[in-house]
């Protein structure tokens, strides 16, 4: 076993960790060796407790922790991991007959800081946020197949956005496993959307929203629905399905529009329309016209410094969307902005009323699904929230 390079902490500074809290910060650390980014380390308090293993980054975050017990980390860790996590979502139904698509690895969730994976009919968009779990991709492909075994078709690297910007210049998008060409079809609860990964936002699809996207079907049937940001029209393509008389996609790119119209088609949907435009000039005009609204857009805020202006933009949106929509109807509204707290966003959303002076009841509070587990010791992993409201 190669020796593993040290890190010792402050005194005080291992209470967070004895917590299982998996982010040492620069500021704990007293003494450590000469490291590299992506260094595997293990963590001691300063009266030389061991705390974790973990990868090290030369950032406010220092540590990110991989495991709380002092074990090699080979290829039987990597496999345990993975196999973990896909027998967690297998035993919770969130893949079965009707859906083939889920997000399979939710970093800090699945005790792997750094790297989300999502898991497509077989094929596998893998995503690193941190050096340290890119360069041990090869490990990581090997957990895959055997997880998978003959099921595994391709392993796509999409990673040159989201890692730190100097490694990022040495990193391309690419396959590390099979090969592109083939067009991609997954089911969730039964629908079909096309995915691809290679030109798309994030990792294709946002998978996020399988359960809200499901919740939606039941209050469209005989509705004229608005799906807002639409991106390739998942929430378009439930409401269409459940009996909406009409839906419409609205989304400044162009590509995501036409993917929304490609999904509408697959799914034999007649009454879906998709408009190119941004939703705050498309909204202008439509008053009383939407009986359902859907506000899905992406993060107002990636940091605490934008935080003010995230809130500003957000009471903006649902002020605009409640003048807009019809008496008696259903307004869905989400946040994905990690730094925007549930409490906060309720504020904001609570405010937009008053400025729009429609009175709302809350019908449902949102949230992220299953596979994207929210451990009690890592409450920052909790970004996705939402409401759905009754407009009087």
């Amino acid at each position: 076993m190669k020796p593993v390079a040290k890190i010792i902490l402050h005194n005080g500074k291992e209470h967070s960790l004895l917590r299982f809290h998996p982010w040492v910060f620069s500021g704990a650390i007293k003494i450590k060796d000469d490291l590299q980014d992506g260094e595997l380390v293990e963590v001691f308090s300063a009266k030389q407790q061991f705390l974790g293993v973990g990868h090290y980054s030369n950032a406010s975050i220092s540590v990110r922790i991989i495991s709380f017990k002092q074990v090699e980390i080979n290829d039987d860790f990597w496999f345990n991991k993975i196999n973990k996590a896909y027998e967690y979502r297998k035993n919770l139904g969130i893949l079965n007959e009707s859906t083939n698509v889920c997000r399979l690895i939710f970093g800090e969730g699945d005790g792997l800081p750094g790297l989300i994976i999502d898991y497509y009919a077989g094929h596998i968009v893998f995503q690193a946020h941190s050096i340290a779990m890119h360069l041990n991709r090869e490990a990581l492909i090997k957990a895959l197949q055997k997880t998978f075994g003959d099921g595994l078709k391709s392993v796509y690297d999409k990673s040159s956005e989201t890692l730190p910007k100097q490694y990022a210049q040495g990193v391309k998008n690419q396959y590390l496993l099979g090969q592109g060409g083939e067009r991609v079809v997954v089911k969730e609860n039964n629908c079909e959307f096309i995915i691809d990964w290679e030109n798309g936002q994030k990792t294709g699809f946002f998978v996020d929203q399988r359960e809200n996207r499901s919740l939606l079907s039941k209050y469209s049937k005989g509705k004229k629905v608005l799906n807002t940001f639409s991106y390739t029209g998942g929430f378009s393509v439930y409401a269409a399905l459940a009996g909406a008389t009409l839906v419409h996609s609205v989304d400044s790119s162009a590509p995501a529009i036409e993917l929304s119209r490609q999904n509408a088609d697959l799914n034999k949907i007649k009454n879906h329309e998709g408009y190119d435009e941004d939703v705050f000039d498309f909204l202008k005009d439509k008053d009383n016209v939407y009986d359902v609204i859907v506000l899905d857009p992406p993060a107002f805020a990636k940091s605490r410094d934008v935080k003010h202006n995230a809130v500003k933009g957000y009471i903006k949106l649902n002020a605009l969307a409640l003048r807009k929509i019809k008496p008696g109807g259903i307004l869905f509204t989400f946040s994905c902005s990690g730094v925007i707290d549930k409490m906060l966003f309720y504020n904001s959303v609570a405010a937009a009323a008053i400025e729009a002076g429609r009175n709302v009841k809350v019908v449902h509070y949102l949230c992220q699904p299953a596979d994207h587990p929210v451990i009690p010791f890592f409450p920052e992993g909790e970004y996705l929230k939402g409401m759905v409201l009754w407009v009087e």
